[in-house]
């Protein structure tokens, strides 16, 4: 009950000052929508009857308090550029975001970890060397440059795959309304399971290694065990509490991977939208889809911890 309620504490202090330091970010940027640097044609009648409306015409404090008890009230207030309610609009791009970046962390901690572990027990072999090769061109790739290069391959020479949208002009119903939406995010997930697998399986490689040199692996190979019994037993119970440490760790990176991607393939997720809001300055949406991404990251990274407190009891709570 303690460490639930630490950790409950920390979350919500990490919210709060997550919440302060994007207020006033937002506010000190250059330009908004209400300044009239976006639309020329609004009149400083009309910029003052929005800001009335919208309640920009208070002191900074009071706009801020009156957003956190709106916030506190799950109310992200109401977008400055389409008149809609922030929580619908976020509702409706928030599972295609989870569902990619879930997706592509599993398939990601499965690869990596094989692809490491091979690469360990077959140390100083051809395995070793074109796992490292594949893993240091992952780490050094840049995801917006593997995208477009899979885009103009896939997509434009030989037509596999659509270029960008989350589903076709004319849609299946049913089972194969899913199909499509797959087919169109196939190549975003396949761009963030390369750029993620890379440091990942090094760091599983690096690891294993270390594990091999152990005192009760050198005996369980003396006793004739099996190396697939010596991965089960020995290395995958060793390697799974500090993987899941740093997969905790990778969530923000993954989330923040998103906005480009979805921008570039035009999925609408939560990237896109935060990308097209910061570009209009609409800051209800803006913070909106920040304070939720927080929220995800913070609560997946709880997550992290309560399942490493499972793997290795003798963890510090």
């Amino acid at each position: 009950m303690k460490y639930l309620l630490r950790s409950l504490s920390y979350t919500f202090l990490m919210l709060f000052l997550i919440s302060l330091i994007s207020f006033g970010a937002m506010h000190a940027a250059p330009n908004s929508f209400m300044g009239g640097e976006l639309n020329p044609n609004m009149t400083p009648e009309h910029i003052a009857q929005l800001k009335a409306i919208y309640g920009l015409d208070k002191p900074l404090l009071q706009q801020y308090i009156d957003w956190v008890i709106n916030l506190s009230q799950l109310n992200f207030g109401i977008s400055f550029v389409s008149g809609q309610n922030v929580n619908e609009v976020i509702w409706e791009r928030l599972p295609v975001t989870l569902w990619m970046n879930s997706i592509a962390l599993v398939v990601t901690f499965i690869l990596s970890l094989w692809m490491g572990i091979k690469a360990a027990m077959k140390v100083d072999t051809m395995s070793d060397t074109v796992v490292g090769q594949i893993s240091l061109i992952s780490f050094a790739m840049p995801s917006y440059y593997l995208a477009l290069v899979l885009m103009m391959l896939f997509s434009v020479t030989l037509g596999w795959f659509p270029i960008a949208g989350l589903h076709s002009l004319e849609p299946p119903v049913g089972l194969g309304y899913y199909l499509d939406m797959g087919w169109h995010l196939s190549l975003p997930i396949l761009v963030m399971i390369f750029v993620g697998v890379g440091s990942l399986a090094l760091y599983i490689r690096s690891l294993t290694l270390e594990i091999l040199k152990s005192d009760y692996v050198y005996f369980a190979k003396a006793r004739g065990l099996e190396e697939k019994k010596i991965i089960r037993y020995f290395i995958l119970p060793n390697l799974l509490p500090p993987i899941v440490t740093m997969l905790g760790l990778s969530l923000p990176g993954l989330i923040g991977g998103s906005v480009l991607l979805e921008s570039i393939f035009g999925i609408e997720g939560m990237g896109q939208l935060f990308y097209l809001s910061a570009m209009s300055r609409d800051y209800p949406v803006i913070m909106g889809v920040l304070m939720m991404s927080a929220f995800l990251t913070l609560i997946g990274n709880q997550i992290a911890d309560a399942v490493l407190l499972k793997l290795n009891p003798f963890v510090k709570r």
